[in-house]
């Protein structure tokens, strides 16, 4: 089972300031990754943002690299054995 490698964004703040960035409203930045725009706005302003939201976020708005390697990382958590 391979590592997954290290999440775009560690905190609340880089990811607001990433979306801020990109001119996106937390609406269009937030429903890309199945979370409503309440939801994104409690993330954003400090509440703790679940591993699986933060992978979502890698996957979707990570450079090209960053978001295969998490793929194939979750994917062979899928082809692993089990024990």
């Amino acid at each position: 089972m391979s590592k997954l490698p290290n999440l775009q964004f560690a905190t609340a703040e880089e990811i607001r300031e990433f979306r801020q960035r990109r001119g996106l409203n937390q609406s269009v930045f937030w429903s890309r990754v199945g979370v409503t725009q309440s939801g994104g706005s409690r993330y954003e302003s400090g509440r703790n943002v679940p591993k699986p939201v933060r992978i979502l976020l890698t996957v979707t708005y990570a450079t090209d690299g960053q978001s295969e390697k998490t793929v194939s990382a979750l994917r062979s958590w899928k082809e692993a054995p089990k024990t």
